[in-house]
């Protein structure tokens, strides 16, 4: 077999995200055949070298790569474990071989699309902010909109020391009391949706991701779930921008 990056062995093994196998590797906790690797690149053979991190060899990871595409309900945590003892996103799917990713977390209040899978390399390229994979969102908020705050979200907002920008704002319903928005962003988890409208002073009252990528709701009923197909796989891990999805990587 022909070396790949150590990054994507180590993600689809489970062991973390690509981001944080950088990081673990900077800080010298992965060896590869007994000598530590603290450099990057590294490429690896999975079926010959033998990779451990912080002493735990790592199998080459043998689990069917899956991927659940979930409508959540309002209510629902996006966390694997809740204090409060909510339920979550992993009790309204079947359990997946592996390490699971929920990606695109949402709040507690917000609804719609978020994505379960045990692919690593899934979960680096719709976590990482270089990759730009944009999500779409259905807001109402409070107060009656005008094209100028549009505007101000398209152009950046700061917030909490960090700067939001939407790649796209529509208005799709404008009254004196609420507005309903379609917000489009690259760089702002789910999470993030809400401060930004409220440091324009707009309240938002009622929130759902549409879209992640390329793949949209449509036919998933809230609480509902699908697997993705092929087709939507591949253009999940070749959208946005920056670095395309290669298997050497």
């Amino acid at each position: 077999m022909s070396k790949i990056r150590i990054q994507k062995v180590l993600a689809e093994a489970g062991v973390a995200s690509r981001r944080a196998v950088e990081e673990m590797i900077l800080e010298g906790r992965v060896e590869v055949n007994g000598q530590i690797v603290n450099r990057l690149p590294c490429f690896v053979d999975p079926d010959a070298d033998r990779i451990r991190v912080d002493g735990q060899t790592v199998a080459r990871p043998s689990a069917r790569k899956t991927y659940i595409l979930l409508n959540k309900p309002k209510g629902i945590v996006c966390a694997a474990r809740d204090t409060r003892g909510r339920p979550r996103v992993y009790d309204l799917v079947p359990p997946l071989e592996g390490q699971t990713y929920c990606l695109g977390g949402l709040d507690v209040d917000s609804t719609g699309l978020v994505l379960l899978t045990n692919d690593g390399a899934m979960a680096d390229r719709l976590s990482h902010p270089r990759y730009g994979v944009p999500r779409t969102y259905l807001v109402e908020v409070d107060g009656h909109i005008e094209g100028k705050t549009a505007d101000r979200l398209t152009s950046g907002i700061f917030v909490d020391g960090r700067r939001s920008a939407a790649k796209r704002v529509r208005v799709l319903r404008r009254g004196d009391r609420r507005t309903l928005l379609e917000i489009t962003l690259v760089e702002s988890a789910g999470r993030e949706v809400r401060p930004l409208l409220m440091r324009l002073g707009h309240k938002s009252r009622r929130l759902k991701r549409t879209a992640i990528g390329p793949v949209t709701d449509r036919g998933i009923k809230i609480g509902k779930f699908r697997l993705l197909n092929r087709s939507e796989i591949k253009a999940l891990m070749t959208s946005g921008r920056g670095e395309k999805h290669d298997e050497r990587m």
